[in-house]
């Protein structure tokens, strides 16, 4: 087998490593088998068809039958259940998958016809990589085609679950394997070379991978593709089914959980002054739920929720989902907000897992509020349709909310002492006319002072923009307590309340709804986390604050002690290290290469002991400014080096070039005892060169690139034509001039 053909084990491995990377796509199960496939087929097709060294098969012909040989795996494999004519499957396979890709969160369904636009990309990364082995002399080339491909599935796989790191090692190593296979002086003493360093170079990759610091969040190109959004066949909002709901008793969904939680419905973040919508971007997902970041902690819970009387299309779920299985729903990655793709109908059943926040009341005393776009957006108070001018609605609010909110320490104390004021100012009815545009909440404010959750929340809101808070409104469910693991969720357990968006922590719930009366019967007792947040708020809005927006010098609150424990360490530090461990690296290298090849050149007959001092002789000659010594004799060098080194060198130098040529050209062979005199030769001009250069010039990446000696035995002939010894006598490779024949 020749050397090319070596290379394509290792170029089928890295088309197979490569489509591997898609595992973040679609997970390792789906993909796993379809990449195998993939990555050898066309290898072995491009090893039949290589034919001779010296005449290879034409390059079309290969291509041509490779497309062939992808279109018929395909029909017999990941193709195969999909129904309807081949040729448009394979059309929707690769002219339309990527976009389902790019419009669905990560893991993706394994649809067919995705998973053979993964395949037709490994099938191609493959067939490049072997044709580039088989025809080109480049080392590195046939690795392009497999590293293409790795970036494309990196670039469609950014935000799914998993890590990449050993799938980057084995890369850096299989590359690492190319390159040493590929070599023209390739043997087993150059791989048993070869492979420890290769090992190195992978697990360097595999544990500095995880920590390589970013400057920024990683390019998403989901975030350039526009979804179309759920088809809303449920034209009412769930803010305006708030007052219906809560005059009826219906059962709408019920929650098999282990613990009691408030359910979402929707989040609603935009205001035009009569009505409350929201600005989600819905995209499929697989089942997949992206988080929110940020520092808080989060508890984990499970719930199978079972559909009743709930109509429209919104989805009920813990904050935050996570993961969504049995539903084909779209989800705003920002909000967490899951909308079904169709209406939802009785007795659906389907599963949350979701990540609960535990709030820490001494983090939130003195958060700042955020300022990201999403919050510089929820700080918005536009005038309303076709208004011209400020409402005078506006001035009273602003005027109430500074009035509620005078001396407050920092944004969650005015928040917690603005839904103090307002459950302190209106009562809770549930019979209060519906509605929360501008007229209607300054009704409910100077007029009425009665209403449902949903007037508190929303007033809230636009009482928080007035003053600079982040705000938007959520429509949810508090249910009862459980009984035996199952919650009843009734139409009367519907609550709005509205959200503050704080630097690090979030979005942060509020209750500024009072005491409940009326035909309502909701529970007013919130439950798990949600109680500890409501009793923080509490705290909050009664401790004295300092009006200055920072925490009070004469009772100060403890911060929370930094967390230690066996996290990664910060990114300078392992940048620190990394540098510190190159450039140790490669001071041990520089310094020990001359030890190992004197080593070397030591050993052996002594013909190729004798090769080995003019080559030792040859580096030391090379460091006092010998740029190359192919056009020159033997004596030619020995007068260069005497001319740099002087006199003292010439008295070595000479007698060695002596030894040289003659266990190059005698006819007798040189002697052990010729060989211990060469290197004593070589031993003191080395010397002299080192005493003549600075030691800086021998830390120069050229003393890791010395030509090495290879191996010659000694010649039985002056003709010497029965050896290479071109690299030991370099002086001989230079041209002569031919000879005519007389």
């Amino acid at each position: 087998m020749t050397r090319r053909y070596v290379a394509l084990p290792v170029t089928a491995a890295l088309a197979c490593a490569a489509g591997l990377a898609f595992h973040r796509v679609f997970g390792y199960g789906p993909v796993l088998p379809v990449v195998a496939v993939a990555a050898v087929v066309p290898t072995l097709l491009a090893a039949l068809l290589a034919g001779r060294a010296d005449r290879p098969w034409p390059l079309w012909t290969s291509l041509v039958l490779s497309v062939a040989a992808w279109a018929g795996t395909a029909a017999v494999t990941v193709l195969r259940p999909v129904a309807g004519a081949f040729p448009d499957a394979v059309a929707d396979a690769l002219l339309s998958a990527w976009k389902s890709i790019l419009t669905t969160l990560p893991p993706v369904p394994a649809d067919p016809r995705s998973l053979a636009f993964v395949s037709a990309l490994t099938w191609l990364g493959a067939a490049g990589a072997a044709e580039l082995a088989l025809r080109t002399p480049w080392r590195i080339a046939p690795g392009l085609p497999p590293l293409a491909v790795f970036a494309v599935a990196l670039l469609l796989g950014v935000g799914g679950p998993g890590s990449n790191a050993v799938l980057v090692a084995s890369v850096a190593v299989l590359l690492a394997a190319l390159v040493l296979v590929r070599s023209p002086d390739a043997g087993v003493r150059r791989a048993l070379t070869g492979v420890p360093v290769a090992a190195a170079l992978g697990g360097a990759a595999f544990l500095l991978v995880p920590h390589v610091p970013v400057g920024a969040e990683p390019y998403d190109p989901r975030e350039q593709v526009q979804a179309p959004p759920p088809q809303t066949r449920d034209g009412v909002s769930p803010l305006d089914r708030v007052g219906g709901w809560l005059l009826s008793d219906e059962v709408l969904f019920t929650v098999r959980a282990s613990r009691a939680a408030d359910q979402r419905l929707v989040a609603l973040d935009r205001f035009d002054g009569v009505t409350w919508t929201s600005t989600a971007r819905f995209v499929p997902t697989g089942g997949r739920v992206p988080g929110t970041g940020g520092d808080v902690a989060r508890r984990p819970l499970d719930q199978t929720v079972t559909i009743a009387g709930l109509p429209g299309i919104w989805a009920p779920a813990a904050d935050r989902p996570r993961r969504l299985d049995g539903l084909d729903a779209v989800v705003d990655p920002g909000a967490g907000v899951l909308a079904a793709a169709r209406p939802l109908r009785r007795g659906l059943t389907y599963r949350v897992e979701s990540a609960t926040p535990r709030w820490d009341p001494d983090e939130l005393l003195y958060a700042d509020t955020a300022d990201d776009p999403e919050a510089r957006a929820a700080r918005a108070l536009p005038w309303g349709p076709g208004e011209t001018r400020e409402p005078v609605q506006l001035v009273d609010f602003r005027k109430f909310a500074e009035a509620a909110t005078d001396g407050s320490s920092g944004p969650f104390q005015q928040a917690a002492r603005l839904a103090e004021r307002l459950a302190a100012t209106a009562r809770y009815d549930v019979s209060a006319p519906p509605g929360h545009g501008y007229r209607q909440l300054d009704y409910f404010l100077g007029t009425s002072r009665r209403g449902t959750s949903e007037q508190f929340a929303t007033l809230f809101a636009v009482l928080g923009r007035t003053i600079g808070l982040p705000t938007r409104v959520v429509v949810g469910f508090r249910p009862a307590a459980p009984l035996g693991g199952i919650t009843e969720v009734r139409s009367r357990d519907v609550l709005v309340w509205p959200e503050v968006k704080f630097a690090g922590a979030g979005w942060v719930p509020f209750d500024p709804t009072p005491a409940k009366r009326g035909k309502s019967k909701r529970a007013d007792v919130a439950a798990g986390e949600s109680k500890k947040l409501e009793q923080a708020q509490k705290d909050a809005a009664a401790r004295p604050g300092d009006g200055a927006g920072t925490p009070p010098s004469a009772a100060p609150v403890p911060r929370p002690a930094a967390r230690s424990g066996h996290g990664a360490p910060p990114w300078p530090v392992l940048a620190g290290a990394l540098a510190a461990a190159l450039v140790v690296g490669y001071l041990a290298a520089v310094l020990a290469a001359p030890v190992l090849r004197r080593r070397r050149r030591r050993a052996g007959t002594p013909a190729e002991r004798v090769a080995g001092a003019w080559r030792q002789a040859l580096d030391a000659v090379a460091a006092l400014g010998l740029r190359s010594a192919r056009t020159l004799t033997a004596h030619e060098v020995a007068a260069f080096g005497a001319e740099r080194a002087g006199d003292a060198a010439s008295g070595d130098l000479r007698p060695l070039a002596d030894l040289a040529n003659r266990a190059r050209f005698a006819a007798s062979p040189v002697t052990a005892a010729d060989a211990d005199r060469a290197w004593t030769h070589a031993d003191r001009i080395a010397r002299l060169a080192a005493a003549r250069t600075r030691f800086a010039r021998r830390l120069h990446p050229r003393e890791l690139r010395r030509d090495r000696q290879r191996a010659v035995r000694a010649p039985r002939t002056h003709t010497g034509d029965d050896q290479d010894t071109s690299a030991a006598f370099p002086w001989l490779t230079r041209r002569r001039a031919p000879t005519r024949k007389q």
